[in-house]
């Protein structure tokens, strides 16, 4: 993909709602040059592709947008070589392998027990936030938002807390590897920060073979690379494991943390674009749970994944061969007019209709959901309590969205109370 291209593409996907709503209406599927796929805009069909993974496979859930300079890719060639199929891009048993750890990692129970860590870590972040010598205006993305998902999950895997701002960068220079168009500089510089973060994950999956804890990363590596007694088996894992264990880890961060990270951003984005019900929610926290199920309908963070058709199939009318491209639009679904009244508006006390679908459905729904709605939650009741006056501030930039699919957020998010 050229800078042409690129920039075609940033432009549709810091505001893919027109594009959507065009899908909707049209026959059949739409067809999206910029992203190589088939656009899947309704809820109903939405819904017919996730429930059937035998014939929309995961395989390319996630495709990068631009390809490393030689450079970069010489510097990624000094890490460890991991399996490119992960959780989110696998299917059948496979899947059903490699998900089963992450599941058992991430209970109800397990998640209460995770609270009052996620609710000192808040705490702490709002403490500095409001700090009398910061004034009373602060980017929330960077103060906040950008700060306590990464701190929970390190702390779910069992990672030392001096680790963690190092696995939080990196997750951010993955990701701009991979999507955005970088000088050759940054490319390098972000490739670094990727084996950086293999070597530190390779220690932890090397230590947490020998030695097992109650924790997540444990969790993982045991169920994975299991010591059986079977043929891999041994005192070490092999090259090959440890390569499968860091890919592994590698997508839980990145899915863990910054997806958090973005529907904290969009929930207050919208929270304080609508002042009445900001108000509402700071006077009736009970509320809170409704503000974070529509934020998550109305603009969610993952606002789509791919899939490939391992069959000719027809969807909504189209006929697709074998191996046709197509993007699932979560986003898309959620502001379907034939689910949802005025689904363009952002609503904190509509009656729920139908449940949504931001985070996926049937064999890839995300096992996490759990534990990002109670991150909200928590900050959403702690930010209400602390700044009941809080509002966008007058004086900050326009706010500007991320250009993701992926990690749907503002870039930044001035506010002032």
């Amino acid at each position: 993909m050229d800078r042409q291209q690129h920039a075609r593409l940033d432009e549709l996907t810091r505001d893919p709602y027109p594009l959507y709503a065009r899908a909707r209406r049209a026959e059949g599927l739409t067809y999206v040059p910029e992203m190589s796929a088939w656009l899947v805009a309704r809820d109903a069909d939405v819904r017919e592709v996730l429930r059937r993974p035998d014939v929309f496979s995961s395989a390319n859930a996630v495709r990068p947008d631009v390809v490393p300079s030689p450079a970069a890719l010489a510097v990624l060639g000094e890490g460890i070589a991991v399996r490119r199929s992960v959780v989110i891009t696998a299917d059948g048993p496979a899947h059903q392998r490699m998900r089963a750890p992450i599941v058992r990692g991430l209970t109800p129970a397990r998640v209460s027990a995770v609270l009052p860590y996620v609710a000192e870590r808040a705490a702490a972040l709002v403490d500095a936030l409001a700090a009398p010598g910061n004034g009373r205006r602060a980017d929330v993305m960077e103060a906040y938002a950008l700060r306590l998902p990464g701190e929970v999950i390190g702390h779910v895997l069992g990672f030392e807390p001096a680790d963690v701002p190092l696995v939080v960068r990196c997750g951010h220079s993955n990701e701009r590897l991979m999507f955005r168009p970088l000088p050759e500089a940054e490319q390098i510089e972000a490739a670094r920060d990727m084996i950086a973060l293999q070597r530190l994950l390779d220690g932890y999956v090397r230590d947490r073979y020998a030695t097992p804890r109650d924790d997540l990363c444990s969790e993982i590596v045991t169920s994975l690379a299991p010591d059986d007694g079977g043929e891999d088996a041994g005192p070490e894992l092999t090259l090959g494991q440890r390569g499968e264990l860091i890919a592994h880890l590698q997508n839980f961060l990145l899915a863990g943390h910054l997806t958090t990270t973005a529907l904290i951003g969009t929930t207050l984005l919208h929270l304080l674009r609508h002042p009445a019900q900001w108000k509402l929610v700071c006077e009736e926290p009970e509320r809170i749970p409704a503000a974070i199920e529509e934020a998550a309908r109305y603009d969610t963070a993952l606002q789509g994944f791919r899939r490939v058709t391992t069959r000719a199939v027809t969807l909504a009318g189209t006929e697709l061969p074998a191996g046709a491209e197509v993007l699932v639009g979560f986003g898309a679904a959620g502001r379907d007019e034939g689910r949802y009244e005025r689904p363009d508006v952002f609503d904190i006390l509509r009656t729920p209709v139908a449940r949504h679908v931001a985070f996926g459905l049937g064999a890839h729904g995300c096992p996490g959901a759990q534990l990002a709605r109670e991150q909200l939650r928590l900050t959403l009741e702690l930010f209400t309590r602390r700044f009941p006056g809080l509002r966008l501030a007058g004086d900050g930039p326009p706010v500007r969205m991320r250009p993701t699919l992926i990690h749907r957020a503002p870039e930044a998010l001035y506010v002032e109370w």
